[in-house]
């Protein structure tokens, strides 16, 4: 099978090797093809590949190239990890905000929007290319803000694309761990959007065990969302969210803790860093991206934790790995049939109700070799479907004002974001937003 990476000179390119490298499974992948709009990032990442294949009798070939089309002929499977943008463009997607007294940050509030309004252009065009070159591979959408990217990429290519996110997974395996469970038999009753959903039951044999964790304090501990989130308020919510909604239950505290660096900021410095030590030092390339790697995981969500006193990451997080083992799950449960249930982005149906069916929702999945089924969820209570009905407007009207150029819509995408509380601000994101970040002006420029 041959696999294209999009965004393929990106930090975290090599995690997908290395899942790659540890399937021995038949079919595997036998190619990767990196495709990225640097020659120099991609030249870093396949230093990195290489010292990572060496020692493997049989380890996927690995190409690189600049040019889009030629990474998609006869792909399998594409593998969506673009940034619009660069790092620049996150750190101007946080600082526009945080300037107009905001939150900023990568995928929730307005530095989402502006992080979307500039990316679905691109990604729509990437996938009109799958439909032409390859029109039988399965695109897995990592591209934030994923749930977004996702539902503008089915316009084109309807179930043959999933998004895939790392956040409920390990909330799911933190939770039945904390109760000492196996995470592989259990079943997650999760709803809502990328980035912004809530694990509102667990059962295991026939029994919802989540109560049991709720009442429990020492148990709740072990479960990082419960540390930064407050045992207090998960229990008065009589659910666990996913992190990324302590920015919106918590949002002056997100936007007072956010001083000096940003996390953009944080990882440009870092990155910068480490393509730096690739060009000076190929032969420690690998070196250099484990010592990079282990700083970025180190200071994830870094000032949530800080505000709430909720610690260090827990060691078991860190080595448990993310979003590429799900990418290689999800392959493989399409690619070879095997069954698997998985916390996805797909198409609503009615699987949620009081969401649009065309709406792209996180919620869990059936997977295999006929492709992916929505599981049946139960109703998301009130205190959480209005947020949800919220924030998805926005996402919609994004998309709209994306591919539509229209400036007077992405305003109002911003102005409708529960995160920004004024029309005058939402156009003074626009226009702050147009003024730092060139893809995203180049959205609205045309005649």
């Amino acid at each position: 099978m041959r696999l294209a990476v999009l965004g393929g000179g990106g930090f975290r390119v090599p995690l997908v090797y290395g899942a790659l490298l540890r399937d021995t499974a038949k079919p595997r992948v036998e190619e990767v093809v990196l495709h990225d709009v640097s020659a120099e990032r991609l030249e870093a990442v396949q230093h990195v590949l290489r010292s990572m294949a060496a020692g493997h009798d049989d380890p996927p070939r690995v190409r690189v190239t600049t040019d889009l089309d030629t990474a998609l002929r006869d792909a399998d499977f594409v593998f969506s990890a673009i940034r619009v943008g660069g790092l620049a463009g996150r750190v101007a997607d946080e600082r526009v905000a945080l300037d107009l007294g905001l939150l900023g940050q990568e995928t929730t509030g307005p530095g989402g929007v502006a992080y979307g309004l500039r990316t679905v252009p691109v990604a729509v065009r990437v996938a009109e290319r799958v439909a032409a070159l390859a029109p039988q591979a399965w695109v897995i959408n990592f591209t934030n803000p994923a749930g977004m990217i996702t539902e503008a990429m089915r316009q084109v290519l309807g179930d043959r694309v999933i998004g895939i996110c790392d956040s409920p997974i390990g909330l799911v395996r933190r939770a039945a761990a904390a109760l000492g469970l196996d995470p592989a038999r259990v079943s997650p009753q999760y709803a809502g959007l990328n980035h912004l959903g809530w694990l509102c039951g667990l059962t295991h044999q026939g029994e919802d065990v989540l109560p049991r964790l709720l009442a429990d304090d020492a148990a709740l501990r072990q479960v990082e969302e419960a540390r930064v989130l407050g045992p207090d308020w998960v229990r008065a919510l009589g659910a666990i969210p996913n992190e990324y909604l302590y920015y919106y239950y918590f949002t002056r505290e997100s936007v007072a803790a956010i001083s000096g660096r940003t996390r953009g900021e944080t990882l440009l410095r870092q990155q910068d860093d480490f393509y730096a030590a690739v060009r000076a030092r190929p032969g420690d390339a690998l070196a250099s991206w484990e010592r990079a790697r282990r700083e970025r995981d180190e200071s994830y969500m870094a000032e949530a934790r800080d505000v709430t006193a909720a610690g260090e990451r827990d060691a078991a997080d860190l080595e448990a790995g993310g979003y590429e083992g799900i990418a290689l799950a999800l392959m493989a449960a399409l690619a070879r049939g095997e069954p698997s249930t998985m916390i996805l982005n797909v198409r609503n149906g009615g699987a949620v109700a009081g969401l649009p069916a065309e709406a792209v929702v996180e919620i869990p999945c059936a997977v295999g070799g006929g492709g992916v089924r929505p599981l049946a969820t139960g109703p998301l209570p009130g205190r959480f479907l209005g947020l949800v009905q919220q924030v998805k407007a926005v996402e919609q009207t994004a998309i709209e004002a994306a591919l539509s150029g229209s400036p007077r819509q992405a305003a109002a995408a911003f102005a409708l974001h529960p995160l920004v509380d004024s029309v005058t601000v939402g156009r003074e994101l626009l226009a702050g937003y147009r003024a730092r970040i060139p893809e995203l002006d180049a959205v609205f420029s045309h005649p």
